[in-house]
């Protein structure tokens, strides 16, 4: 019976965790119901594209691969610039999938790729927080993930990033550390490593598992934990881990030669010294051992210090970028780094954000650490430490949210199953041990033994406690399928609004616009744009652009933000030197939308200054009063802009000859003025006039400038008035 038993509740386990798994998948699908199947946002562009090329050209043409249509005229080195990892998965499945004759297009495997790995996400959250606690908290921990909305975020159908797979890796990775920790098995500390070399292949944040890792282990080892099991599967994992990761070209050498891995190779010479150490212990006395110890230590520790400082003075090692002091002062990317600091998911977090994202988790959080440091093992010591730290990571940055999340549904479950457990378990009657007893002593035989109830007998105290908790599950259930129904479940590139009727409007300029750039403009066509456009503007309208948003080059993107900030003369030289044919500007004024580029006019100002301080100036664009205005208000020098002009050309028209302009996105009153270009003729307008393509003038046929050229003949000549003459025969006119 007993075996029947346990059967049937891995068989029950086995289909709820399956169920999770396909709600995990289902809940994604919104974007593709509402919509179609298409790429998202932007990078994903980029993922798409470099995907179809290694499908279609296969993976040592990719590996090679010089992409002549981005960054111009500079091109990128695409094999050795990208983490491969998301395009080989879906290369992988797609050619399993063709060996099998199922013809599927690559682009609906890009698709639905992220809904798929958040399933595997589920699983590996299962596993994880079983080693924590037991099956139950892990089920209740896959479920949490499966619909946490600070996960979904990034895993939506369409959502072709690196983030969507690299969730998953990064559970695994840390399910069999915690495997390998407890076991000290050196089969499960290779699984790690090999998972972390997927890891790494697929997404940047790699690093922080390379750097979570060594501190647990000194951490371990501050405790007095050191044991064989430590040794074996920290060793182990590095060893293998690090020459695995080695392979990457994007990672190369990095492990060996960056500030941000010295941590893990630190800590695996610790652990060499710790044991070396220990064998020592067994053969010298305790005073031997002390002095020998003290004079070991002391000795390790300044000559590796040293190295470590001599070597990174000397080029040897790579001192920390730019980013990683971002995540310690928030203000240090905006001050030093702005082409970082432009990005909306690298600022501060808000702390509604929290509750937006995770809702009921949050408070319950807390409560899943606590009882980790009540049990305070091994792996509730890893749990801890990544809590803080994701915690803290988060708190600085909006993207990393998503690494949060799934430590927070696994404290989460935890302490939910320690409440039911509590309230679901029957009560059982315990008998106390008496004094005597405990005493040693005889026990009076007409005393009898005292018993108490273990647990909550009463079905109405249970109730309370079950129902309650029961309603706040469902409760967070609702939440998480309203946010990603209506947040996050919006294709960038496909807007929607509601009429008065509250029927559905589908905004669809940007395809518009990409599409007639395709079909009107020649295939050497180089397009000068904001970096945001780049990915999307190669992979749909399959053009040359100047930059995009890989953002390797802010010397270049400068360039760009010059081009946009300067008066059109200006623009135009720089136009010409990079062989521009058309411009594009995105611009919301006229329907809200307010992720145009006007908004993020500042930005670009910001970083052309930053190259350029003789020809930009931030100041220049704000008022006496120090406000960005473009109403009637305006300085000049934003009136003279290229960007300005661009946005609201021909803008007046739609009002009427007597119509007041008005800025949806910026609630200003325009003025009536006509904005008038000279550089650039408006060649399209997206039907929202979302989207505004202009082409580039020919240089004047006689050498002036288009500006001078424009205003020719066009000035009226005043009317000359007769007078005397005078000597020499020209006549006398009155001024």
């Amino acid at each position: 019976m007993g075996g029947s038993g346990d059967a049937a509740a891995a068989l029950t386990r086995v289909v709820v965790l399956a169920a999770i798994g396909i709600l995990s998948i289902s809940s994604r699908l919104f974007s593709v119901i509402r919509f179609e199947s298409v790429i998202h946002e932007f990078d994903p562009w980029f993922n798409y594209r470099s995907t179809k090329h290694l499908v279609e050209n296969g993976f040592y043409d990719f590996l090679n691969w010089f992409d002549e249509m981005s960054w111009y005229p500079l091109g990128r080195v695409v094999g050795g610039t990208v983490y491969p990892g998301i395009m080989v998965t879906a290369g992988g499945i797609h050619w399993i999938l063709r060996t099998l004759n199922f013809p599927v297009d690559i682009r609906n495997i890009c698709v639905f790729l992220a809904p798929v790995f958040s399933a595997f996400t589920a699983v590996a959250c299962y596993l994880l927080t079983t080693e924590m606690k037991d099956s139950s908290a892990g089920l209740l921990a896959a479920a949490f993930i499966g619909i946490a909305p600070g996960y979904i975020s990034r895993s939506v159908a369409g959502s072709y990033d690196n983030e969507g797979i690299a969730i998953f890796l990064l559970m695994i990775t840390f399910y069999y550390w915690v495997k390998a920790l407890k076991q000290g098995s050196s089969l499960y500390g290779a699984l790690a490593a090999l998972f972390y070399f997927y890891m790494v292949s697929a997404w940047g944040g790699y690093v922080f598992i390379i750097n979570l890792i060594p501190l647990h282990v000194f951490a371990l080892l501050l405790m007095g934990r050191f044991s064989t099991r430590l040794y074996v599967s920290y060793s182990t994992f590095y060893v293998i881990g690090t020459l695995s990761s080695m392979q990457i070209p994007f990672v190369g050498f990095q492990p060996t030669r960056t500030s941000e891995h010295m941590a893990a190779l630190g800590m695996f010479g610790l652990v060499q010294i710790y044991a070396f150490v220990e064998l020592i212990r067994s053969h010298l006395s305790a005073n031997q051992f002390k002095l020998l110890f003290q004079g070991l230590i002391l000795g390790i520790f300044v000559v590796g210090f040293a190295a470590l400082v001599g070597l990174t003075l000397s080029g040897h090692i790579a001192p920390f970028t730019g980013r990683f002091y971002s995540l310690w002062d928030t203000g240090y990317a905006k001050k030093y780094i702005p082409i970082i600091a432009s990005v909306s998911e690298h600022q501060p977090t808000a702390w509604p954000s929290f509750f937006f994202d995770l809702q009921l988790l949050v408070p319950i959080f807390p409560a899943g650490i606590y009882f980790c440091f009540k049990e305070l093992r091994d792996e509730h010591v890893f749990v801890i430490l990544y809590a803080v730290t994701a915690s803290y990571f988060a708190g600085v940055m909006v993207r990393l949210m998503l690494t949060l999340t799934p430590i927070v549904c696994i404290a989460a479950a935890i302490a939910v199953s320690k409440l039911l457990d509590a309230y679901t378990q029957p009560a059982r009657i315990v008998e106390v041990p008496s004094t005597a007893k405990l005493s040693g002593k005889a026990a009076d035989k007409d005393k009898k033994p005292s018993f108490i109830v273990e647990g909550v007998a009463s079905s109405d105290a249970k109730l309370s406690v079950i129902v309650p908790i029961g309603l706040l599950l469902c409760l967070f259930t609702w939440h998480c399928t309203w946010v990603t129904s209506n947040a996050y479940s919006s294709p960038s590139i496909v807007l929607a609004s509601r009429g008065p009727d509250g029927s559905q409007m589908i905004i669809d300029d940007f395809r518009e616009a990409y599409y007639w750039l395709r079909q009107n403009s020649d295939e050497k066509d180089k397009i000068l744009s904001w970096w945001d456009y780049g990915y999307q503007i190669t992979g749909m309208a399959n053009r040359t652009v100047l930059v995009d948003n890989n953002t390797w080059n802010n010397t270049h993107i400068a360039t760009v933000g010059k081009a946009m900030a300067s008066p059109e003369d200006v623009s135009y030289e720089v136009m010409r030197r990079h062989d521009v044919k058309f411009v594009l500007v995105i611009f919301g004024a006229a329907i809200g939308y307010s992720g145009d580029d006007i908004n993020k006019f500042l930005w670009m100002i910001r970083i052309g200054e930053g190259v350029y301080p003789n020809d930009i100036s931030e100041r220049s664009f704000f008022t006496d009063r120090g406000e960005y205005r473009v109403d009637d208000q305006a300085t000049p020098t934003m009136r003279n802009s290229l960007m300005f002009k661009c946005s609201y050309y021909r803008f007046n028209d739609l009002f009427g000859p007597n119509g007041q302009p008005y800025d949806r996105v910026r609630g200003s009153a325009l003025s009536k003025k006509q904005v008038k270009v000279h550089v650039v003729d408006e060649a399209f307008s997206s039907e929202n006039l979302i989207v505004r393509i202009y082409k580039v003038k020919e240089p004047d046929n006689i050498g002036r400038s288009l500006s001078a050229a424009a205003s020719f003949g066009t000035s009226k000549r005043k009317k000359r008035v007769s007078g005397p003459m005078r000597r020499g025969g020209r006549r006398n006119d009155d001024e």
